[in-house]
């Protein structure tokens, strides 16, 4: 599918923004959510690097330009609603801003513990 299209179908919210779920493709750990735009998407599909909009800065946030910890993207899929997306992502580097692999290291229940 093209960008274009894609984008045509994705229910955007208000802000004009959809939330991205990041995974990576070697063992599908969630590595991360973010916010995408209609320009993020576009880029994304243009560079196939994980392209986000940042809420704070108020703009386009392609992961790894300032780390270096890219986000190769191999495949990006849809939830039946169409608004959220799935990057599924080959990972270099921590994907989390604190160094740690995946931005869900700390864990608020675990059954039978914990």
């Amino acid at each position: 599918m093209k960008a274009d299209e894609f984008v045509a179908m994705v229910k955007f919210d208000d802000r004009g923004l959809v939330p991205v779920v990041t995974q990576d493709v070697s063992d599908n750990a969630v590595l991360m959510v973010a916010w995408a735009n209609e320009d993020a998407i576009r880029n994304t599909f243009a560079t196939a690097r994980a392209s986000y909009w940042s809420r704070s800065r108020k703009s386009l946030w392609v992961k790894g330009e300032t780390s270096g910890n890219f986000q190769e993207v191999e495949e990006v899929l849809y939830d039946c609603d169409v608004d959220t997306v799935l990057f599924r992502v080959r990972q270099s580097g921590p994907a989390c801003h604190t160094g740690e692999r995946t931005c869900f290291y700390r864990s608020a229940y675990r059954r039978g513990g914990g």
